[in-house]
C-alpha cells in the first residue's frame, strides 16, 4: 500500500509499505477514506518527538470503512463506516473506565502515556493512519460508527481536533458569561473559539501572527483578533484591554511556536521540548483565580517556566492529551444536530500521493493553508 513517511528532519516521502495485518484477536484492517495532516504531526516532522525511526507511517486523523476484523471483535464489523479517535486505548485498565483513555495504561510499553497512532515509538510505535489501510488495536474500543448521511469531511475531525478543542474548553471551565483568550489560529484554535461561543462565552480573543488565519478566526468565528508581532507585551495588552485579564487563556500553540535564540539551541541540544513563548504569554494574559489550558502539545523539560506568575495569582494550570474517545459520541451528536460545524477550516484537498506537497503546504503555511484533507 502507499503511506506517507517519515524520513527526517523536514524530509517525509509517500512510499509504498506492506498492508497491515490482523495481529491480535481484537484488530480490525480498516480502509482509509480520509485522513487529514495535524499540527502536532509538524512537531514530528521538526524533530521535537525523540524515537521517530525512518519509514514510519504518519497520522492520527483517520477515518474509513472495517475491511477485517480480528475473532474477537464485536462492535463492528466489515463494511461499517467508522472514525478512529487518536489514543490508542484497552478500555478496560483504571483509566479507561474512567474516560482518561489518552492515558491508558496498556497500548504503550515504551512511555508513561498512553498510545497514538502514527506518533512515534515513544508513544507506542502504531504505524499511522496517512495510508491506504490501517491496523487498528482495541478494535471495539476506539472506532465510532458514523451514519452515511453525514460526509467524511463532516465526521473526521472526530478523531482528533474537534474533542481536543472541546475537552480545552472543558478544562479551561468556559462557562456563561466567561472571557476567554484563544492562543493559535490553527485548526484547534479556531475550533476552539467556535465551542467557547457554544458553552456561553461573553468575549472571545484570538492571538496569532499569521494574517490569513486572523482573517479566518475573524470571518468565521466573530472573535476579536490580536496579531503579537503588533504588540512588545501581547499577554500585558489582553490584560489591560480587559481589566485585568480573561477568565480563560486556551493554549491551542504547544512547543511549535515561535522560538527565540536562546529556545531554539536549547531545543537542537534537547534540552528544552522547544518554544515557551505560548505559555509565558498565557500567564501574562489571564485574570488571577482564572485557568490556563494547554492543549498544544508540549514535551521534555522547559527552562525559566513562569511557575511563580501562576503561583502568585492563584492561577489553575489544566493540561495534556485530550481522552478524544471519551467525546466522540456527544459531538458526533452536535455534529448531526448542526450545532458544530467545522468543515470551513479546511483550505486543502489532495490525494494521499501528494501528502508531500500538503506537508509543505501546510509547514510553511502557503496558499492560505489551514487544514489539508487527503484521500488513497
Amino acid at each position: 500500500m502507499k503511506a506517507i513517511t517519515y524520513q527526517g528532519v523536514k524530509d517525509v516521502k509517500v512510499k509504498e509499505v506492506h498492508d497491515p495485518k490482523i495481529e491480535k484477536p481484537d484488530d480490525a484492517i480498516i480502509r482509509v477514506t480520509s485522513t487529514a495532516i495535524c499540527g502536532s504531526d509538524l512537531h514530528l516532522v521538526h524533530g521535537l518527538v525523540p524515537n521517530m525511526p525512518t519509514n514510519f507511517i504518519m497520522g492520527h486523523e483517520t477515518m474509513g470503512i472495517v475491511e477485517e476484523v480480528g475473532p474477537d471483535v464485536k462492535e463492528i464489523k466489515q463494511g461499517d463506516r467508522v472514525v478512529i479517535p487518536f489514543p490508542v486505548a484497552c478500555g478496560h485498565c483504571w483509566y479507561c473506565e474512567h474516560d482518561y483513555y489518552s492515558q491508558c495504561s496498556n497500548s504503550n510499553p515504551h512511555g508513561e502515556a498512553g498510545g497514538i497512532f502514527g506518533y512515534s515509538e515513544t508513544y507506542g510505535g502504531y504505524a499511522g493512519g496517512q495510508a491506504e489501510y490501517l491496523r487498528v488495536p482495541y478494535a471495539n474500543v476506539g472506532p465510532v460508527k458514523v451514519p452515511e448521511d453525514l460526509s467524511d469531511e463532516q465526521v473526521l475531525f472526530l478523531t482528533d481536533i474537534l474533542p481536543t478543542a472541546y475537552w480545552g474548553n472543558l478544562i479551561g471551565g468556559v462557562q456563561q458569561g466567561s472571557t476567554v483568550t484563544v492562543l493559535g489560529c490553527g485548526p484547534v484554535g479556531l475550533l476552539a473559539q467556535k465551542f467557547a461561543w457554544l458553552l456561553g462565552a461573553e468575549r472571545v480573543i484570538a492571538v496569532d501572527y499569521i494574517g490569513y488565519r486572523l482573517e479566518h478566526a475573524k470571518k468565521y468565528n466573530n472573535v476579536e483578533t490580536i496579531n503579537f508581532q503588533d504588540h512588545e507585551n501581547t499577554g500585558g495588552y489582553i490584560k489591560e484591554i480587559t481589566r485585568g485579564g480573561t477568565d480563560v487563556v486556551i493554549d491551542c500553540v504547544g512547543m511549535d511556536g515561535k522560538m527565540n535564540v536562546i529556545e531554539m539551541i536549547e531545543t537542537a541540544l534537547l534540552l528544552q521540548g522547544g518554544a515557551m513563548s505560548a505559555i509565558i504569554m498565557a500567564a501574562q494574559a489571564v485574570r488571577k483565580t482564572g485557568t490556563v489550558a494547554l492543549v498544544g502539545v508540549y514535551g521534555l523539560r522547559y527552562n525559566q517556566f513562569p511557575l511563580g506568575d501562576f503561583f502568585s495569582r492563584n492561577i489553575t494550570l489544566k493540561m495534556g492529551q485530550c481522552p478524544a474517545t471519551a467525546y466522540v459520541d456527544h459531538l458526533l451528536g452536535w455534529v448531526r444536530e448542526g450545532k458544530i460545524d467545522a468543515t470551513d477550516i479546511i483550505t486543502h484537498r489532495m490525494k494521499l500521493d501528494e501528502g508531500e506537497k500538503g506537508y509543505a503546504l501546510f509547514d510553511e503555511k502557503k496558499d492560505n493553508c489551514i487544514k489539508v484533507i487527503l484521500s488513497p
